[in-house]
């Protein structure tokens, strides 16, 4: 088995060019079983174990549907690293957590996200998307695609949800982007001494907003979320105020961060394979769903999600062992040679695409996923329809190992 010269836990392997990282992933799928690696130091947090890191489509569905054995809560799963205590009353969402905690809130969050409920957000969507076009079109060509179109829906959508006034918009964008600002200088202000103030101060700061709507929507009710969610009382159970802040935060950081990188892909993709932008344009409803589902694979905005081995346990001939991490890497598997045929080709009538771009089966998959395909095929059928010839320029990438981001990307057309 080859020597590996490069390390997942380096920063700098996450600033790399994408077909070094397609190479180097293709290379980890090749081995017969996972590569382990090492934790890098930070300063806020003790060294760890080391990781083994799974990039194979069977081990992350395996692993996925055994929440049992790969826990999310025993260090969390949004961190390679066991983070401080003091992280937790900000980012302790249910997403780093185990049943039957995890099963309690998203009992009381899930009725939001139900197919039925984002029907009835459809008109608030459309009318969105027909502003943020329109918007586009009278700045003309040049802008900023990121943070002139792909950011403004999702952001848009979740704060209305939530009944967060359009004055704090760019404060919870802000905010959003620190926290998911991984490695990258413009986010982190270069000083990665600092990252950990940043992220409690960003936090603290989401969590304040929030917590404040949420008093006064305890006692002058709307039919906002968070109206529903500070007054919901679910077999007798309620979130707590630190539980409602934290389930903010992860809605404004995965609703909004997440489906922002997939339509600012969507269009770099759309560029750089006009055959499949003329199939799209031959039948904009027909071919949307292949589309979006298309798009997500190859996205896939979210790297990567962690667990910890619960007990010894034998998964596709390797054994790992109790306490041991394993990193699942949605991006790699998203790119499995077993699983896809030609795995890069962007193909918007690829059938079956059992893609984890979502996150994989079982308890954690994606309260959200029906909301972001709503979100990107409405944005791409008002797109498509009113400017057809949209290009993106050159991603500039965003220097972060868990979020597959495009920072900024010129367009024209």
């Amino acid at each position: 088995m080859s020597v590996l010269d490069f390390d997942l836990s380096d920063p700098e392997f996450w600033a790399k060019p994408m077909g070094e990282r397609e190479r180097a992933f293709e290379r980890l799928r090749s081995r017969e079983t996972p590569a382990f690696f090492e934790e890098m130091e930070i300063s806020f947090a003790p060294k760890g174990p080391g990781y083994h890191a799974l990039v194979k489509h069977a081990d992350i569905l395996e692993a996925s549907r055994n929440p049992e054995v790969f826990s999310s809560g025993q260090g969390g799963a949004t961190n390679i690293p066991d983070m401080p205590a003091e992280f937790t009353e900000y980012f302790g969402s249910m997403i780093n957590m185990d049943d039957p905690r995890h099963a309690r809130l998203r009992r009381i969050v899930s009725r939001a996200f139900t197919p039925k409920m984002i029907k009835q957000f459809e008109a608030d969507v459309e009318a969105a998307a027909e502003a943020i076009v329109g918007d586009l079109l009278a700045k003309g060509p040049g802008c900023d695609f990121v943070t002139e179109v792909a950011a403004r829906l999702p952001l848009k959508i979740i704060c209305d949800m939530m009944g967060i006034p359009e004055r704090d918009y760019q404060f919870v964008f802000d905010r959003s982007n620190v926290i998911l600002g991984g490695f990258d200088p413009e986010y982190t202000g270069g000083d990665l001494t600092r990252i950990a103030d940043r992220l409690l101060t960003a936090g603290m700061e989401l969590q304040q907003l929030v917590q404040d709507l949420a008093a006064h929507r305890a006692a002058h009710p709307t039919n906002d979320l968070t109206s529903s969610l500070v007054n919901a009382n679910i077999d007798g159970e309620r979130l707590t105020m630190q539980e409602l802040g934290s389930f903010f935060i992860l809605l404004v950081v995965a609703g909004n961060e997440t489906t922002r990188n997939a339509i600012s892909y969507g269009l770099r993709l759309l560029t750089t394979n006009p055959d499949q932008r003329a199939l799209w344009l031959d039948d904009l409803d027909g071919c949307a769903p292949g589309a979006v589902e298309e798009i997500v694979r190859l996205a896939s905005p979210v790297n990567f999600m962690r667990r910890k081995v619960t007990r010894d346990h034998e998964m596709n001939g390797h054994l790992y062992r109790e306490g041991e991490k394993a990193v699942l890497f949605y991006w790699a598997a998203n790119r499995d040679e077993d699983v896809f045929a030609d795995p890069l080709r962007f193909d918007i009538a690829r059938d079956p695409n059992p893609h984890v771009g979502f996150g994989g089966p079982g308890p954690h998959f994606c309260l959200g996923a029906h909301l972001a395909r709503r979100e990107i095929t409405v944005l791409f059928r008002e797109l498509l329809r009113r400017v057809p010839q949209i290009e993106g320029g050159k991603p500039d990438r965003l220097h972060s190992s868990f979020i597959n981001g495009i920072k900024h990307m010129e367009c024209v057309f």
